[in-house]
């Protein structure tokens, strides 16, 4: 395994973190305690040290699952988890008001069996609560010895940019880690988002890597999954065949065309390790999430760190899963440049 720095700071994260979305929850897609134990401990003997969860997931049992899983391993990882959504029915059990970020970073603390949180996302943007409430309670947090690092989730790209400016003018602490969706079939985020996080000095740590497990290489041409069995996107929360009509397009084939393709230049190589093996290609990525089922996807997705692209095929996959260009975007790269 190796290891990169987490964007400004000093702190170094396995370029592969384990994602615990699924740990504990009781729909078709969730990973038992036991199962998740096992994974955790997989992954930690691999070399890996960065675990991410959040409270929300599976109503707080995915940080209860970790937080027994790391008993007597705590020190060997760098442990996150997020606030935002709601983890019950009152009006203030939601948000980012102080009031919130408090009582819940207590119950996370509660649920991790820890004293500390190594890196807090806030989860998605409030619209309620003005950024400057909630970026204090982050640095109060941070001052107090309850949270180390800070990081962001879901915001978009001005409000992101106007928490950096609020925490460098009032000198509180400042997002080091950023998350957000983005593949080979999701790239979205390219056009305001990956030269802000190079001149910022934000590490993006992306999820979806592998498209809700379309570039796993497990679905046909026009045939939409029906059971569990076919893939996870046939029991997705959304409707299903929203879900999979957004996947089932040209571009997304021709990328699967592509992979094929270049799985044939290594040998036992899979689909999965192909895409993930080009994310790790991107010096902006400080590490990528990935959120396995089974011992046997995760065993697979650890084998990306032994797995070199070549250049050429590196733009390959950024030729055929590129994004359209946009104004003002076009205009500047062709009327901007001193």
């Amino acid at each position: 395994m190796n290891y990169r720095r987490l964007g400004s700071s000093g702190l170094l994260v396995s370029e592969l973190a384990l994602g615990t979305m699924i740990f504990g929850e009781d729909t078709g897609r969730g990973v038992d305690e036991t199962v998740a134990t096992r994974m955790i401990h997989q992954y930690l003997d691999a070399g890996g040290n960065f675990i991410d969860t959040a409270n929300v997931y599976a109503a707080g049992r995915s940080e209860e699952i970790v937080g027994r899983a790391l008993k007597g391993k705590r020190d060997q990882v760098v442990l996150a988890t997020k606030v935002r959504f709601s983890m019950g029915d009152g009006p203030n059990e939601q948000g980012l008001s102080r009031y919130h970020i408090q009582h819940s970073v207590e119950a996370s603390l509660g649920r991790l069996q820890c004293e500390s949180i190594d890196l807090l996302y806030m989860h998605c943007w409030d619209n309620l609560t003005p950024i400057e409430e909630a970026l204090r309670a982050f640095d109060n947090l941070v001052q107090s010895g309850k949270v180390t690092y800070i990081g962001v989730s879901n915001f978009a790209a001005w409000q992101l940019m106007k928490a950096l400016g609020l925490s460098d003018t009032n000198n509180w602490a400042r997002f080091v880690a950023a998350q957000y969706q983005y593949s080979l079939v999701v790239r979205d985020i390219e056009y305001e988002f990956i030269d802000m996080f190079r001149q910022e000095r934000v590490g993006l740590v992306p999820w979806g890597a592998l498209g809700g497990g379309f570039l796993s290489g497990k679905y046909q041409r026009d045939r939409r999954p029906q059971t569990p069995k076919d893939g996870r996107i046939a029991i997705m929360e959304d409707d299903t065949e929203e879900a999979w009509s957004r996947r089932n397009t040209d571009r997304n084939w021709r990328i699967l065309d592509t992979i094929n393709e270049i799985c044939k230049s290594h040998p036992g190589a899979s689909h999965s390790q192909i895409s993930l093996a080009w994310l790790l290609s991107k010096p902006f990525i400080s590490s990528v999430l990935i959120g396995a089922k089974t011992p046997e996807q995760l065993r697979d997705n650890l084998a990306t760190v032994v797995l070199q692209l070549q250049a050429e095929e590196i733009n390959r996959l950024d030729e055929v899963s590129g994004i359209p260009e946009m104004y003002p975007y076009r205009f500047i790269r062709e009327t901007g440049t001193r």
